[in-house]
């Protein structure tokens, strides 16, 4: 018999599972034992807890739905796979068999894309901060370079010099399309006439060439007529273009952020708000773009989605290791997985799995993570039944920039597999060891 005692307390909960007796009035019925044929125990016994996993199957069936819907209001296109939204080389290689080029917003993410086997040319160059040596090298392999400041013209004529060439750039231009925030730190904005500016600066400059229109309105966007005033708003504003240079621009980028299907938390996304559908993102576009679509020959678009193709792929498994109650009669479980690997869950609420059917109550509960920092909360209003210790969750989706925003601090990162579409499971990123720490200090 065990001498652990937990002072019983009582808690006012306002929850519809809880009938006016206040027991539950369901059981929790979001159960997963396996994900894509394979078993969560097998999983996590093998690869440890926590654990990343991706789905393959998932990963090509979102690109191609997504390829499918834009390319039939608009044929010639293409994507730019988003690095910075999962860069690991597994889920780079999967969109690249698939037709995607690379996006990439950094020197690292460059090389990383070199490395991978593509070149110059299918590589999508955005970004604030392109060190000189980076811009210079892009240049000479043939890279699609965006703009994103006037120092980054002038940087641009200075390599154009020394190479003895002209430079074919695109241009990134934030607007209001009624999407708050509005992302205007990247870029030229519009409606103060810079972007008008840093276009006639370009045309006149002998060392650079305009070739195209770069925009991003934001992330997890749930209006998709925000992409249809987007492109009305940068048709104007390209034929404006068109009759200063006197030739008809190559491309146009509309970068990304369609959402996927995780949930904002709290008053970001109220629950009657849902996700668009990929063909009504298409369908906006679609209808401002068909004069571009249907010129000859047609101006490219480019797409860099991110968050959209990914994040549905991605699951993780972690475990209870102590559960305890709170001072105000809150029931509290301690997870072997915290912000340290879940930087998004800051604004998103993840859905939550149990590895197996609960009994008991439902009760009003908050996951914390493992470190030793009072913000590593998972979840911090979940009704659950009881958990048991070391009993798995499995978490999703949480594909998108949690494994690249995730960070070596108090726990070691974890491994990460890769279901493939036949169900073989592979290894795409061993855990962390203190070596792999170390190796890196110079004494």
């Amino acid at each position: 018999m065990s001498n652990n005692y937990q002072k019983p307390s009582i808690v006012k909960v306002g929850h519809p599972l809880y009938t006016k007796h206040g027991s539950s009035a369901q059981s929790y019925h979001f159960v997963r034992s396996e994900i894509e044929g394979v078993s969560v125990s097998d999983l996590a016994e093998k690869y440890g807890s926590p654990l990343f996993v991706f789905s393959e199957k998932v990963l090509r069936e979102k690109y191609r739905q997504a390829s499918t819907a834009i390319s039939r209001v608009y044929p010639n296109f293409s994507f730019g796979w988003s690095y910075k939204t999962n860069y690991l080389n597994e889920i780079c290689k999967v969109f690249h068999s698939e037709g995607a080029i690379a996006e990439v917003v950094s020197q690292f993410e460059y090389e990383k894309a070199r490395a991978l086997g593509l070149s110059g040319k299918q590589i999508i160059y955005n970004g604030p901060y392109k060190p000189l040596e980076s811009l210079r090298r892009a240049v000479s392999e043939g890279a699609q370079i965006h703009v994103d400041h006037f120092q980054e013209i002038e940087d641009l004529e200075k390599i154009a010099s020394e190479l003895g060439t002209r430079i074919t750039i695109g241009i990134r231009v934030n607007l209001n399309v009624g999407i708050y925030p509005i992302w205007s730190r990247f870029g030229f904005n519009l409606e103060s006439g810079q972007a008008w500016a840093a276009v006639q600066r370009i045309v006149l400059s002998s060392k650079l060439r305009l070739g195209g229109v770069h925009s991003h309105i934001g992330t997890f966007i749930l209006d998709a007529s925000a992409y249809g005033r987007t492109c009305s708003i940068l048709t104007e504003f390209i034929q404006r273009i068109e009759t200063l240079t006197g030739y008809p621009l190559e491309f146009l980028d509309l970068g990304g952020g369609f959402a996927s299907q995780s949930h904002l938390k709290g008053t970001y996304q109220p629950p009657e708000v849902a996700v668009p559908r990929v063909e009504d993102y298409a369908a906006e576009i679609g209808k401002e773009l068909g004069w571009l679509a249907g010129r000859e020959p047609s101006t490219k678009l480019f797409m860099e989605l991110g968050r959209h193709l990914v994040d549905d792929a991605g699951f993780l498994i972690t475990s209870v290791v102590a559960d305890k109650l709170l001072p105000d009669g809150r029931r509290a479980y301690v997870l072997d997985a915290g912000v340290n690997l879940l930087y998004t869950a800051t604004w998103y609420k993840f859905k939550v799995e149990l590895d197996r059917e609960s009994q008991g109550a439902m009760e009003p509960s908050t996951l914390f993570g493992p470190l030793c920092m009072n913000i590593d909360i998972v979840d911090d209003a979940i009704m659950l039944p009881r958990l048991a210790r070391y009993q798995r969750l499995i978490l999703s989706p949480v594909g998108a920039y949690n494994v690249t925003q995730s960070m070596q601090f108090i726990q070691y990162r974890p491994a990460i597999v890769m279901i493939r579409e036949d169900g073989n499971v592979i290894l795409i990123r061993r855990a962390d060891t203190l070596d792999d720490i170390n190796r890196m200090e110079s004494c």
